[in-house]
């Protein structure tokens, strides 16, 4: 089992099933919600439990919500609406991970002010 929280806490979780390996996001919607690109596992939603009532979605397009606290802004999750999937950051994780960053997504819409991990770029449609 894992723990994580926003930076404030009043959003916290409980992660109990396998996490994916990190998959870094470099798409335009990431990199203007978190200030830089995403760094996120994933899980069955089922093995999520949150705690707290402060956690807001975000409907930021067709095929995506994001969950944040609402009090100290924290973005927390990622997920496909109807999806039995949600992404968890994972910058919010407390403690080790013993996760590894594997791939990434949309390398083409990356910032200019750093330089792409030496990763493989994976195709979004390859991904639960």
């Amino acid at each position: 089992m894992k723990t994580g929280s926003c930076l404030c806490e009043a959003v916290r979780y409980e992660l109990t099933g396998p996490l994916r390996a990190i998959v870094a996001c470099h798409c335009t919607q990431c990199r203007k919600a978190s200030g830089h690109y995403v760094a996120a596992t994933q899980a069955e939603v089922a093995d999520v439990a949150v705690q707290g009532d402060s956690l807001t979605w975000f409907r930021s397009s067709e095929a995506a919500e994001r969950g944040f606290c609402s009090i100290c802004g924290s973005n927390l999750f990622w997920r496909r609406p109807g999806s039995a999937y949600v992404s968890i950051f994972v910058g919010g994780i407390d403690g080790p991970t013993d996760l590894r960053m594997e791939s990434q997504l949309y390398t083409e819409s990356a910032g200019d002010y750093y330089t792409l991990p030496d990763l493989p770029t994976v195709a979004q449609s390859s991904l639960k």
